[in-house]
């Protein structure tokens, strides 16, 4: 018997969906852009494009079954995961410097793990498929930081 009902983790699972996640990373590479942060939004653009061919091929490659549907594959690693983690991660990064406030990072954290969670508990994937997408992700992240962190315009 599961503690947390299923509306609740599949909320928190839709987190990492590209409809939810991908237009709040939009949102911040156009103010990061227009600010005069281009290096950075193009970064951030660029991360996101690239989680698909992260993932994708990996997935293919693995074949690995999910933890309710043995019969189906493709579960590692969590593209909702890596979707979630790097583009709420990316938008707090373009967002930060102009901000010049503390809360964008963590609330990041706080997403990407509320979306982890939401898959873990729904019984969608395996923590592992979780680990893996933040692991092959961070580079790209670590990416995005190198040119984010240089915002061009004046402070908000």
């Amino acid at each position: 018997m599961r503690t947390v009902p299923d509306e609740v983790t599949q909320r928190l699972s839709d987190l990492g969906n590209v409809p939810v996640a991908v237009p709040v990373l939009v949102f911040a590479v156009v103010y990061a852009a227009r600010r005069g942060n281009r290096a950075g939004a193009a970064a951030a653009a660029l991360a996101m494009a690239l989680v698909p061919a992260l993932v994708v091929p990996l997935k293919q490659w693995t074949g690995r079954p999910g933890p309710l549907e043995p019969w189906a594959a493709g579960y590692y690693p969590s593209g909702h995961t890596a979707t979630a983690f790097v583009a709420y991660t990316a938008a707090a990064l373009l967002v930060s410097p102009y901000l010049r406030v503390r809360w964008p990072l963590p609330l990041a954290a706080a997403l990407t793990t509320l979306t982890a969670a939401g898959l873990i508990l729904r019984g969608y994937h395996w923590p592992l498929d979780v680990l893996a997408s933040l692991l092959m992700c961070t580079p790209l992240l670590l990416g995005v930081h190198r040119w984010a962190a240089r915002p061009v315009g004046p402070p908000a």
